[in-house]
């Protein structure tokens, strides 16, 4: 009696997870579709102005997608490499007593709010790149996307480790008994033995840099500009939802509606980003006896 009904506990648990994820679907969906009989899908994927809130109203959705993606651009530049090569020395040079003080402090970044990191761009980065770069504008894509690359290192640091960590000892000795060096053993034999767990965390991180939300709506304004431009102004996909979801935009009318169109944007990429790491992690696994 006792394991049947742990069993249907567990069953009840997963079923909870798989009814709020439909759910989601549903409500999108519905609310996407009803966008879409009033706006065209050619409109709203190439089109250059994104001012569903103004008159004459334009529903382009790529000066969305061009700040998302400066944002996700930029912090992966930061944040991948930077993450990869700490991950590589806590995991083959640093001493265990090293590693064990410096691992915890990194993952505390982890822990700190995102709207705080905003409020760090804001009022610290942005003016200290202002004295480099005048021409920079207060509320940028510079700033937020190094916010957001530091927000998400620890992500890139912690898996990058575990993932080379997991590789046998037995492969690195062998390395050694060739004549190798430490650094010939740690790019030519553990990180291609690790690409999967790797690859895998750097899909993640720049999936969560896709959907970060507070920091970037601070950071880098509110301003839908189709630009490349790092030092302008932009607006995310996410910045966006929050702007009309805290606003005075009455529901049910289609500016209310454009949330949930550009909602089902952000989750159809985000999913994505998810199976394409879920398939990255299968092709490139190593399993070790």
């Amino acid at each position: 009696m006792k394991e049947r009904w742990i069993r249907w506990i567990l069953a009840l648990s997963a079923l909870i997870a798989v009814v709020t994820t439909l759910s989601i679907i549903v409500v999108l969906g519905e609310e996407t579709l009803t966008f879409f009989r009033q706006v065209s899908l050619w409109e709203f994927f190439t089109g250059t102005r994104w001012e569903p809130l103004l008159e004459p109203k334009s529903f382009g959705i790529l000066p969305l997608l061009s700040g998302t993606l400066l944002i996700v651009v930029g912090s992966g530049l930061l944040s991948l490499p930077v993450g990869l090569i700490t991950a590589l020395y806590l995991s083959e040079y640093a001493s265990e007593r090293f590693r064990n003080v410096v691992k915890p402090l990194l993952e505390i970044l982890a822990g700190i709010p995102t709207v705080v990191y905003g409020y760090f761009a804001l009022t610290f980065v942005t003016p200290l790149l202002r004295q480099i770069l005048p021409s920079m504008q207060v509320f940028n894509a510079f700033s937020a996307a190094l916010v957001v690359g530091i927000m998400i290192l620890p992500m890139v640091v912690s898996l990058c480790d575990d993932a080379l960590r997991a590789v046998p000892r037995s492969l690195r000795e062998g390395g050694y008994a060739l004549g190798a060096t430490t650094f010939e053993v740690s790019h030519g034999v553990v990180v291609p033995s690790a690409l999967s767990g790797i690859m895998a965390s750097f899909v993640l991180a720049l999936s969560r840099a896709f959907g970060e939300t507070m920091a970037v709506t601070l950071a880098a304004g509110a301003t839908p500009n189709l630009t490349w431009n790092p030092l302008e102004s932009i607006q995310t996909m996410t910045a966006y939802i929050v702007q009309v979801s805290l606003g005075d935009t009455p529901a049910g009318g289609i500016e209310y509606q454009t949330i949930f169109a550009v909602g089902t944007v952000l989750f159809v990429v985000t999913l994505f980003m998810n199976i394409l790491a879920h398939q990255v992690m299968h092709k490139f696994r190593e399993e070790y006896e």
